[in-house]
């Protein structure tokens, strides 16, 4: 895959709307929206009905505003949706997977129709179900697959052209704890090879483990959209261990961290040292055994909080 962040960035924004309004009849699901998204993996937070889903389609071209713009690579998306939409990849949130076709057919279908020739679309796909981790499965009936294998199909066939742009759109949907943490991990792969991702989610978690922008919207309205910085000295992390967690605790407090335990979640803070290398020494003198760890989500809840408080007066 090429890197091409540094052409984007080169020039306007990646995404950019002015005075954005999309209605369905009398349901207003967004409302003026005026947004500057940089070149990157950027985050689309937003509950349910947020319009996070609304806001792709209107990238993709697939609807039209009611009124304001919306551009994609600087190019207006009323100007060419169709040139626009073949430089980008989407990832639906729905079913959408026919089960009588194998995977590595599917794939190379998406990759015809992107336009990559017949004979090179078969290459394309067995290379892109490789990298989503399905290279065993590909001549297995799609009907056959998991929720999570059918995600990373969903995945592979929304990538198999090499896009400029991806849009995930709740990818993390209906996996279990497991399958989540292997579909972020892929979300992270795209930063490194340095393709330009907005995945939308409910969950902030998954935005502030992948993302280094976020944007956030709240009842159709955009309350927030800036940068999200990465974990640092000073921030908290949580972490839930399989079993009594009495033994971590007591090793935290030896060290001098700042604990706190809620519902069998451990979290831990220090002004002074890097609290992952803190919890990383505890964990191994108590023996414990790690169920689930990431930063905590206070500052992202604060912002969100924040923002919803001020929008709404």
């Amino acid at each position: 895959m090429t890197d091409r962040r540094e052409e984007t960035a080169a020039g306007s924004p990646l995404i950019q709307t002015a005075g954005l309004y999309k209605n369905y009849g009398s349901i207003r699901a967004l409302e003026e929206i005026n947004l500057e998204v940089p070149p990157g993996v950027t985050g689309l937070i937003g509950a349910n009905g947020a319009g996070k889903t609304t806001l792709i389609r209107l990238l993709l071209g697939l609807i039209q505003p009611t009124y304001g713009e919306v551009s994609v690579f600087g190019t207006p998306v009323a100007d060419d949706p169709a040139g626009l939409r073949a430089r980008m990849g989407y990832m639906p949130e729905g079913k959408c997977l026919p089960p009588d076709q194998t995977a590595a057919d599917f794939v190379a279908y998406a990759a015809e129709l992107a336009g990559i020739p017949a004979s090179e679309s078969r290459r394309r796909a067995s290379e892109t179900l490789f990298l989503v981790g399905l290279h065993e499965e590909r001549f297995r009936y799609l009907g056959d697959f998991s929720t999570g294998m059918q995600q990373r199909v969903k995945l592979a066939q929304g990538i198999v052209h090499d896009p400029d742009l991806v849009l995930l759109d709740e990818p993390a949907s209906g996996l279990d704890p497991e399958g989540r943490d292997q579909m972020l991990e892929l979300i992270g792969r795209f930063r490194r090879f340095g393709m330009n991702v907005l995945f939308s989610s409910h969950i902030l978690d998954d935005i502030e483990r992948t993302c280094d922008w976020v944007v956030m919207l709240d009842a159709g309205r955009l309350i927030h959209s800036a940068p999200l910085d990465p974990p640092s000295k000073g921030d908290r992390v949580s972490v839930e261990v399989f079993g009594d967690p009495r033994s971590l605790v007591a090793a935290l407090a030896g060290q001098g961290a700042d604990v706190t335990v809620v519902g069998g979640v451990v979290t831990v803070g220090s002004r002074s040292e890097d609290p992952f290398m803190i919890l990383r020494d505890a964990l191994d003198r108590s023996g414990s055994s790690v169920r689930r760890m990431g930063t905590s989500l206070s500052r992202l809840e604060d912002v969100l909080v924040a923002a919803a408080r001020e929008a709404n007066g």
